[in-house]
């Protein structure tokens, strides 16, 4: 801002012209105002401000996109080396996991392990151990004071005290805090059941190693890979056969028995139990006996259940027919050994006809037109001449006679179950093809996904020969020896098993027999295989004085199918439909040949090819062979027997004696008292 001031003309020009030639005087004075050049600095800054704060949030607006690009839209993922270089060296091997649970075939928990404490002391830090064993006595019950005291006072720098605290004693003891005592992290193994499917499980060790069971078979398995294992067995039945043979047991006051459930398409065990039994929990307890699994580690003549076997043999071979008739109007005599029947029927009997009154006379007959060889090739495809293959430990050999002495004696007896004896589970194992159309599985406690591969089999007969044998194991549910089974509304089939008991001497024991019974249902497309075993039973009033299979273990096997037919989705059937499936699973127990055939009956005992032994047993003479060359010396070697008095069998009469026991002791159900069915 600027101001011009004119100065007042002197007084002598003020009245008068201005004087000529004389310039005017002025004086020009600049003003500058502070608060305008203030204001001009602060609209400079405040420019320069804006466009920096434009410029920042120009910057961070990059930043932000570039960060939600690289992070969100584009991760940038570190490389393999890189990440492997950021990964850290382990100087100490890892710890191995911890043992895997063992469930049912639905997913039921049988074993788990569950954290615990192991108490260990250093003796050397111990000042007082009297005093500390003392203390500890107070809280840990059952403590053995001067072991513990011996402990302490060992000098040792490790012992454990106690390698199964509970949670409260593991607190008693941490409250006492007597110096040098410690704890150490465990898992302790726990079986929510008790003793349910006790054989199967098996049992471990204080340390966790398996030590009997699918415990010790799949040890390995167990304890290095986490994941579950599922056993083929059904919790639910399990415990239902199990409270059914126990009820047998105790009802009959026997000393043990045993009961299977068994899958007649893929060879899965659903139910296998074993009396008496014991608490896994505890399984250190457990007597010797208690422990002993008889399904699978006993040895036991299977009785008259074997005559499926030789049935089956039989008509597999195309020799016999079902409509062919044999002599079983007298005991048959070898030296100084009796084969009769309980009930003599004194006539000739059909198959099915000696299959359903369980004749071992008609027995005998059958097996000796096969003769021994064809018979030990039938055993030998079935299983029965080797240790089973199945997932617990220790499977035995069957016991049997060596096959280079199998004489006429022998091959009588092992047609009706007396001089062999195998496990009750390979038992069960070969009766599977005779109901389930020819196919032999091995035996499996693993589940199978029904999704996935199944089991693959071996036909070990034909189609044709399983119908019939369902046909004629039918029979005897309905109008046989195992009439006990029957169950309303199911089609059930079966074979009653009555065998005498081996005595310390190697001689059958008087008035004491096994009973058992093999079952199928449902026998219009059989599905499941069960077999019930008692041993040693006492008669009651129930059973009219007899020990045999049809009075005591068939009413067993029987409360066992009516319970778990609907758990297994076996509906019962009624009326009209049961009896269409009842005559159309049966068969004559009289037949005659089909036009055109002809059968084996009197005027005509035995078929071509007869083996010489049939021969033998009517007293003739077997007509004449082409000559052929001697046959090899068998070689010798290892061969199983029975029991010691093997060695010394002789022959008797030019026939060889039977294998177990001596031929003077094989008595018949009458003498022995043991029953109306076999021997």
């Amino acid at each position: 801002m600027t101001l011009t001031l004119r100065p007042e003309p002197p007084p002598s020009r003020r009245k008068g012209a201005p004087e000529r030639g004389a310039a005017p005087m002025m004086e020009h004075v600049r003003v500058t105002s502070p608060d305008l050049d203030q204001r001009a600095a602060l609209e400079k800054a405040h420019v320069r401000l804006l466009l920096g704060a434009l410029m920042f949030a120009l910057l961070f607006g990059v930043l932000a996109l570039r960060l939600t690009y690289a992070t969100i839209w584009h991760p940038i993922l570190p490389s393999q080396a890189q990440l492997a270089a950021m990964q850290p060296e382990l100087d100490v091997t890892p710890p191995p996991p911890g043992r895997a649970d063992i469930t049912d075939r639905n997913g039921t928990i049988l074993a788990v392990s569950l954290p615990g404490a192991e108490l260990y002391a250093d003796p050397r830090q111990v000042t007082d151990p009297a005093g500390a064993a003392a203390r500890l006595a107070t809280v840990l019950t059952g403590l053995d004071v001067p072991e513990t005291e011996k402990k302490l006072a060992s000098g040792k720098d490790f012992v454990y005290l106690d390698r199964k605290l509970t949670p409260p004693e593991e607190l008693a003891v941490n409250q006492l805090g007597i110096p040098g005592v410690y704890f150490e992290n465990s898992e302790k193994r726990h079986y929510p059941d008790g003793d349910l499917a006790s054989h199967i499980l098996g049992g471990v060790t204080v340390g966790g190693t398996g030590i009997a069971g699918v415990e010790e078979y799949f040890n390995k398995r167990l304890t290095s890979d986490p994941a579950p294992l599922a056993l083929s067995i059904d919790a639910g039945i399990q415990s239902i056969v199990h409270h059914e043979l126990a009820s047998a047991v105790k009802e009959f006051k026997a000393p043990g028995g045993c009961a299977i459930v068994m899958n007649a398409r893929t060879g899965e065990i659903l139910a296998m139990s074993s009396l008496p039994d014991y608490d896994v929990n505890n399984f250190g307890a457990a007597s010797h006996d208690s422990q002993f699994n008889k399904c699978v580690n006993g040895d036991y003549e299977p009785g008259s259940v074997f005559k499926l076997q030789t049935i089956s043999m039989a008509l597999d071979s195309g020799m016999i027919h079902y409509w062919d008739y044999f002599d079983t109007t007298h005991p048959l005599r070898v030296g100084h050994f009796t084969i009769t029947d309980f009930e003599p029927a004194h006539v000739w009997m059909a198959v099915p006809q000696i299959l359903n009154v369980s004749s071992n006379i008609g027995a005998s007959r059958i097996a000796t037109i096969l003769g021994p060889k064809v018979e030990q090739a039938w055993l030998a495809k079935q299983g029965f001449l080797k240790p089973l293959d199945v997932q617990l430990p220790g499977p035995p050999m069957p016991q049997y006679p060596p096959l280079n002495q199998w004489g006429l004696a022998t091959t009588m007896t092992v047609s009706f179950g007396a001089g062999i004896a195998v496990s009750p589970l390979a038992l069960v194992t070969g009766v599977l093809p005779i109901v389930n159309g020819g196919i032999r599985y091995n035996p499996t406690l693993l589940a199978v996904n029904p999704n996935g591969p199944q089991p693959q089999g071996v036909r070990v007969m034909k189609q044709s020969t399983s119908d019939l044998m369902r046909k004629m194991m039918t029979n005897v549910v309905l109008s046989g020896t195992g009439t006990y089974a029957s169950v309303p509304g199911y089609v059930v089939g079966g074979k009653t098993g009555t065998a005498q008991v081996v005595g310390p001497n190697g001689r059958y024991l008087l008035h004491t027999n096994n009973a058992s019974f093999m079952a199928a249902f449902p026998m219009q497309d059989p599905q499941y295989v069960i077999y019930v075993l008692v041993l040693q039973p006492h008669p009651d009033a129930t059973t009219h004085g007899f020990t045999t299979g049809g009075y005591i273990a068939a009413p067993a096997v029987a409360r066992i199918i009516a319970r778990i037919g609907p758990m297994l989705g076996i509906l019962p059937a009624a009326g009209d439909q049961l009896a269409a499936l009842d005559a159309a699973w049966t068969v004559p127990l009289q037949p005659t040949p089909p036009p055109g055939k002809s059968g084996l009956g009197p005027g005509n005992p035995l078929p071509p090819g007869a083996n010489a032994f049939a021969y033998e047993l009517m007293g003739e003479k077997p007509p004449p062979t082409p000559a052929q060359p001697a046959p090899e010396k068998a070689a010798k070697g290892p061969a199983p027997l029975l029991s010691a008095s093997h060695a010394r069998r002789r022959v008797r009469n030019g026939v060889m004696a039977p294998v177990y026991p001596l031929p003077g002791s094989h008595m018949t159900e009458l003498e022995s008292g043991a029953g109306h069915e076999e021997s």
